[in-house]
Parts: C-alpha cells; structure tokens; sequence
C-alpha cells in the first residue's frame, strides 16, 4: 500500500484498492478500529474521485457497513446497506447479482436485531429473484435459502426451518460433494433444528456425522471440527449422558 501511494498517489484506484483490501485483513481479524479507520479514507476518496455511484464507491461503503454490523452497530450498518442497495437497485437494476447482495446483507441485519418480519420478507424476495436469474442451484441461491432457514429457526418455526435446511442440505451434497464446508455447515443446521425439537437420536447422528468428516477434512484441532464436538457434547449432556459429554468437553477445552 505504502509503495502504490507513493509511486501512484494516495487517490489512484489502485492504491485504494490496496487500501480496501488492508482493510478487509483487518476487519477478518476482528480490528474494526484499524479497519473502520481505512474503509471510512476510502469511501471519501472514491466519492470525490469516482462518484457516489460508482461501483468500488459503493463496495466500500458495504465493506463499512460490514464492519458496523460485525460490532453490532445496527443502526450504522442499516443506513449505509440501504443506501448501497438503493443505489444499486437505480443503477445496476432490481436483479443484478451485486443487487441482491446488498438486500440479503439489509435482511441479515435485519435478522440481528429480531425484526423477523423484515428480515424474512427480505430474504423471500432474494431467493425467488436468485432462483429465476441465477437457478434452483447456484451457491448464492442456497446461502438465501439457509439464511431464511436460520431466520425460521431463530422463531421457533422448526417445521419451516426444516424443510429449507433439508434442500440445502440434499442440493449442496449434490452440487458440492458431501464433504464440502458448506454442505457440513448444511448438515450441522439441521442437526441443530432436531437438537431443539428434543430429537436427540437424529441430531447425534447429523453432529457425530458432521464431526467424523471435519476431523477427516480439516483436521482434529480445527476451529469447526471442535465446534462439532461441542455440538455433539451438547447433545449427551441434553440426554443426560454425563460420561460420554464430559469426556467430549475435556478434550474441546484441552484442544483450545
């Protein structure tokens, strides 16, 4: 970054572009100050030397909004994914893939704050549109479905939580490969809606499932495969299965 600002000039589209992408490291290691701080530089360069509607203006201020909503600064992340979304939906048109974007990441904020019926109206618009643009199948399409899934599940709605976590589950082993880091989180979802029903036998075997491959895949000390252990674990202690939960929990704690 230092070099392109240098050789190129601090407002060159390269240069906040390396920008952004400093960024976007920080903000995956969770420093939303060091993150906040660049996005915000970035944003006010690409409006005065862009536009307001051009499209790298327009990810910057989604990377922002981003940033807010990873704090839980709902308000902030509102404003500025409605606005992008607006913008895009006069500019890029209703159904454009970057389009949809932007509403799916307004509906999951929405889901953040509880406000279930903005976020699943939302979400159901996302998915019929992704399904007619881009099919029954694409990835886009099947991240809607489980987001409206977890919207489901978040209300108790087990039943419709169900049904949609099953087709993604079925297509993403299809499409994907059985597995796929998708498709386990796919299967993990579901195990979780059994979990919550009480349906302990069903959701063990999703979660020891789910454990086996991580462990296979990924490896015994990955992040995800011990999430799974928890899982599992949770799943004895529900059925107060003390011996088989405990020796699970030490060997999670142990491993982080």
């Amino acid at each position: 970054m230092e070099t392109s600002s240098r050789v190129l000039g601090e407002e060159h589209p390269d240069t906040l572009t390396s920008m952004a992408n400093l960024a976007s490291t920080y903000r995956d290691q969770g420093r939303w100050k060091e993150a906040e701080e660049l996005e915000v530089q970035v944003i006010g360069m690409r409006k005065r030397v862009l536009g307001e509607e051009h499209p790298s203006t327009l990810t910057s201020m989604a990377n922002l909004a981003s940033t807010y909503r990873n704090q839980g600064r709902w308000k902030e992340a509102e404003e500025l994914f409605m606005q992008v979304m607006e913008t895009r939906k006069r500019v890029l048109g209703e159904e454009h893939p970057v389009t949809l974007t932007s509403m799916a990441n307004l509906a999951s904020t929405y889901r953040d704050q509880w406000r279930w019926k903005e976020a699943e109206e939302l979400f159901v618009q996302v998915i019929e549109t992704r399904k007619r643009v881009l099919g029954d199948e694409h990835p886009s399409t099947l991240t809607s479905m489980a987001n409206l899934a977890s919207t489901f599940w978040n209300q108790g709605r087990w039943k419709e939580a169900e049904e949609l976590e099953v087709q993604v589950m079925e297509t993403r082993k299809r499409v994907l490969g059985e597995e796929h880091p998708f498709t386990l989180t796919s299967i993990a979802n579901l195990a979780s809606t059994y979990s919550d029903q009480g349906r302990w036998k069903e959701a063990e075997e999703l979660f020891m499932q789910v454990m086996e491959t991580r462990k296979r895949v990924l490896g015994s000390e990955h992040p995800s495969t011990l999430a799974s252990i928890a899982d599992l674990a949770s799943t004895y202690r529900n059925q107060e299965r003390w011996k088989e939960a405990e020796e699970l929990e030490v060997q999670v704690i142990e491993t982080r």
